[in-house]
């Protein structure tokens, strides 16, 4: 069982196996500081070898999911230290951690989107594997406009909408919203309110929980291994992780489950 770190910046809820990280700094329009990255990072890698978390949504407190990197951090922390470009660099660095632990995180992830998910907030927004958003809601990579590269998360806005919208979105800075986002890919459902969001993650919730977690975990990670690995190495990797559930107490579940007409064991009974 899970021990979730103690968070200031965060509020945590795990029901019935679904994390659900709030994030919670309301003087700032949940901008994202250095305390709230690293609160986040601690979060996911409480989960990463825990499948009874079946799940995770990421979402804003107050109708604002995160208004971007925290700029008054930036002036503070970085400008006005002493560590120069390499302070700044390795700082970057080490922030692009809580991004991969988003992307490949062995649970499914929904972010949840209404107000505003600018710069680094839309950044998180690219790693999760199910976006939904209300249609007024509003996007921005604005990291140009203020004299430096959206460094950490370009990668993954190219995942997400390919390189030539990543291109206009990064360069130009353009501003957007819910139903643009949708029209592009940063969404995959556009819906009108709060109400909208908590029906649609609802849906997905229940899709999820119909699957086995550990077949999750093992379908992420091939997922992410089709970009590093090669053709002979995947099909290595593939073959072991099939092997690895079905002869696993999930595969002998799942099979026994169909062939007795009879839903698995990990799967939640039909409301």
């Amino acid at each position: 069982m899970t021990t979730l770190p103690k968070t200031e910046t965060l509020r945590l809820t795990l029901d019935e196996g679904w994390l659900t990280i709030l994030l919670d700094r309301p003087e700032s329009r949940n901008a994202l500081s250095n305390q709230m990255a690293d609160e986040i990072t601690a979060t996911f890698h409480a989960i990463a070898d825990d499948r009874t978390v079946r799940g995770v949504t990421l979402r804003g407190a107050n109708g604002t999911f995160c208004s971007g990197g925290d700029l008054k951090g930036f002036k503070s922390d970085l400008q006005g230290g002493d560590g120069g470009v390499a302070a700044a660099a390795a700082a970057n660095a080490k922030g692009g951690e809580l991004y991969d632990l988003i992307n490949e995180a062995p649970q499914p992830v929904i972010a949840l989107v209404e107000g505003a998910a600018m710069a680094g907030g839309l950044g998180m927004v690219c790693c999760a594997d199910l976006v939904a958003v209300t249609a007024d809601s509003k996007y921005a990579l604005t990291e140009t406009r203020l004299g430096f590269p959206p460094a950490q998360i370009a990668h993954f806005v190219v995942e997400r909408v390919g390189l030539a919208a990543a291109r206009r979105l990064t360069l130009t800075a353009a501003r957007f919203d819910g139903r643009e986002a949708g029209r592009i890919g940063v969404a995959d459902a556009v819906v009108a309110d709060a109400a909208g969001l908590e029906a649609q993650e609802a849906a997905w919730r229940a899709d999820i929980l119909s699957a086995a977690p550990n077949a999750n975990a093992w379908t992420k990670r091939l997922l992410f291994s089709s970009r590093r690995l090669s053709r002979a190495d995947q099909r290595a990797l593939a073959g072991q992780g099939f092997g690895e559930c079905l002869m696993g107490p999930e595969g002998r579940e799942g099979v026994a489950s169909f062939i007795e007409k009879r839903r698995p064991s990990w799967a939640p009974a039909k409301r």
